[in-house]
């Protein structure tokens, strides 16, 4: 699977959670997606698994884009949030 995020941002009023990034996460390798509390990752993950929209810039996973294509998309993405959206007696 390919994910490929290019100029990436999201805003929130005057809070510019996502600021222009961008990156690839190409088949066969292994991505650390890592930060501070506060530096998008949430947020960037939430584009990326169509949950919101980007403010601006392209994401494409396995060629699909996350505004024309998010079901096709979903369909070839899992994500499990920080918090479990589950009832709490089911455990992952």
């Amino acid at each position: 699977m390919s994910v490929i995020v290019e100029r990436l941002s999201k805003i929130y009023g005057e809070q510019k959670a996502v600021d222009e990034i961008s990156f690839k996460a190409e088949p066969g390798k292994i991505l650390g997606f890592l930060g501070p509390n506060g530096a998008g990752k949430s947020t960037t993950m939430k584009i990326i698994t169509c949950f919101i929209p980007a403010s601006s810039g392209k994401v494409t996973v396995c060629g699909f884009d996350t505004n024309s294509d998010s079901l096709e998309v979903r369909k070839r993405i899992g994500y499990l949030p920080e918090h479990n959206p589950l009832y709490l007696d089911m455990y992952v």
